[in-house]
This record gives structure tokens, C-alpha cells and sequence, in this order.
């Protein structure tokens, strides 16, 4: 399967008669379509939780009276297509809407978000890291024990979820040696306290994704291995590493950057879950806490966030696929 996803990925297609540009502007319309799609269902998803916004966030000895009034002041008592509306419409300005607590959303995402996107932009960073150089050196010796070691391991890490991943890392690491933190600790500015707060979160967010990328690599090399120009480069004695480098790897390009974006998709959902075991000050431990109270605006404002940043690496993603395409012959 993976080598099939890798040739469709390299395989020429229409975008190749497409002006980058125009491409480009359909595409950020596509996707800005499917957003305002999936926070119509934010909304839609969070009405249909028991309770609401007044009932989550009320205070003990709160009077029914009172939550009535909040319920009114956060204007959950009118439909909720109404509200859904009136909060879209901000969004061209920048105003993501006000939360139960009464803040606005911009304000409670502009701490935790940075921290979100510097785990994040580690983790992915290690991946590629890590997946190209387990790839290549897999596909440098095909059918070999290093091939068929790097494929179990690599199956072995894309299928544990992120919890399982990091409760280990926790036991052998922080319980076990003592070398690392089990917690993050946030100074001041409200980033982690010191860098090694970050290495147990990372690692637990990056060994799935090194996993699955690993896979794709190794699968999108096998597919370059079978080329012409690789077996004359082949016969004519180049170095395996020449070889890699300068015949292999520029066709498998494409496929690679696909598979980094979608990657980041699936970081961003394992550092709901990464962050709240390591208590790390990101957007996940936002979310979870805007779900349990109920919080509409700034689960949707969560979502806006991350999905503009995954969007930005999906046009990138495009781009380089496009214009490897377009100048390979």
C-alpha cells in the first residue's frame, strides 16, 4: 500500500498544467471551505454535550437565577445556527469571541499556542530527521536484516498510540533512571522552565510519526530503486550514498512531503493528549479544559488556530510536490 501511495504522490497529474498561483489560491479556498465546515460541526458537536457553557462554568451556591442570567449575558439561549453565525462573521478581523470565563480568546491562546507550536515544530523536525535516516538506510540494503529490523520497528512505533509511548517513556526515564523530568514546570513567560522539560513530550509525540514516515520513505526509495537512471547509476559503480543522495532521493521528495504534512495533522491530535499527561502549557490542556466547561468559542478558536497552521504546511506540502513535479522530466 505504501509504495502505491507513493507513486500516486510522484505521479504526474493535472496540477502539472495548473499556473502555481492559481493552484495555489483553489486550494487555500478548498481549505478554508472544509474549515468553516468542520467549526459549523465544533459548534454543532459541543451543543449536543449534556449541559452548557452557565451550567460548566456556575460557581457553588450559585443560584439557578443566576445561571440563568449567565446562561443570557454568553447568549446560549438563542439558536445555536445564530451564534455560530456571529462568531464566523469576527473571524475576517481577528476576533475568535470571549469565553465562559469572560476573556477574550485571542488572549487565553496567545500563551499556550507558541509552546504548541515549538513542541510541535520539534517533533516534526525529528521525524523527518529520523525517518529519512532510517528509510535510506533501509532502502540501501534491500531484503537485509537492517531492512527487515527498520520495517518491525517502524511498524511497531506507528502503532502504539502517543499514552502508550509516553507512559513508558515516563517509567524508563523520569521513574526508573531519574534523568528526566515527569512534569513541566512553566517560568515566568509561561514556557517550559528549562529544555529538558521538552525531550520526554517530544519524543513521545515524534517515535509514532519517525514510525510511519520511516515506512513511507522506505517504500517511496524502493519505487526511485527501480528506475532507469538508478540502475545505470548502479552498473556505472557510483557510491551507494551518491547514489542515494543525488538519484533516489530528489523523485522520492514528493512523496515525503505529503506524507511530513500529513504528519502534522496527526501531531497536533497526539499533543491533546501528550501535553495533558506531561502537564505540558499548550493548546491540548486548552482544549481539554474548554470541552469539559462547555466552552464553544474557544474550542472553536483551539481549532482555528491549529488548523491554519496544518493548512500552511499542506500548501507547502503542495509546493514542493508541484515544482518537483514540474521540473522533473
Amino acid at each position: 500500500m505504501i509504495p502505491a501511495a507513493a507513486e500516486r504522490a510522484t505521479a504526474p497529474g493535472p496540477a502539472r498544467h495548473l499556473p502555481g498561483a492559481g493552484r495555489a489560491a483553489r486550494l487555500a479556498v478548498r481549505r478554508l471551505g472544509m474549515l468553516a465546515l468542520l467549526l459549523a460541526a465544533v459548534f454543532a458537536a459541543i451543543e449536543l454535550l449534556p449541559g452548557d457553557a452557565a451550567d460548566a462554568t456556575s460557581e457553588r451556591g450559585e443560584s439557578a437565577a443566576d445561571t440563568t442570567l449567565r446562561r443570557e449575558a454568553l447568549g446560549l439561549d438563542r439558536p445555536v445556527a445564530e451564534r455560530f453565525w456571529d462568531w464566523i462573521s469576527g473571524l475576517p478581523t481577528g476576533d475568535l469571541g470571549t469565553t465562559a470565563h469572560g476573556q477574550p480568546v485571542t488572549s487565553v491562546l496567545s500563551g499556550p499556542f507558541p509552546n504548541t507550536l515549538l513542541l510541535g515544530s520539534l517533533a516534526l523536525a525529528l521525524s523527518i530527521t529520523g525517518a529519512l535516516a532510517l528509510g535510506s538506510w533501509a532502502a540501501l540494503r534491500p531484503g537485509g536484516r537492517v531492512d527487515r529490523a527498520v520495517a518491525v520497528a517502524s511498524t511497531a512505533a506507528f502503532a502504539l498510540p502517543e499514552f502508550v509511548v509516553s507512559v513508558a517513556l515516563l517509567l524508563v526515564f523520569s521513574q526508573w533512571a531519574g534523568w528526566l523530568p515527569a512534569v513541566t514546570l512553566t517560568g515566568p513567560d509561561g514556557a517550559p522552565a528549562s529544555w529538558d522539560m521538552l525531550v520526554l513530550p517530544l519524543l513521545a509525540l515524534a517515535i509514532p510519526q519517525i514510525g510511519w514516515n520511516s515506512r513511507i520513505v522506505r517504500g517511496a526509495l524502493a519505487d526511485q530503486a527501480d528506475l532507469p537512471h538508478v540502475q545505470a547509476a548502479i552498473i556505472d559503480g557510483l557510491p551507494r550514498r551518491r547514489i542515494l543522495i543525488h538519484h533516489m532521493l530528489p523523485g522520492a521528495l514528493p512523496a515525503v512531503a505529503v506524507s511530513t504534512a500529513t504528519s502534522a495533522g496527526m501531531l497536533v491530535g497526539g499533543a491533546v493528549v501528550v501535553e495533558t499527561l506531561f502537564n505540558y502549557p499548550g493548546v491540548g490542556a486548552v482544549l481539554a479544559g474548554a470541552i469539559t466547561d462547555r466552552d464553544t468559542p474557544l474550542v472553536a478558536g483551539v481549532v482555528v488556530a491549529t488548523g491554519a497552521a496544518i493548512s500552511t504546511l499542506l500548501l507547502l506540502a503542495d509546493y514542493v510536490r508541484d515544482r518537483i513535479l514540474g521540473t522533473t522530466p
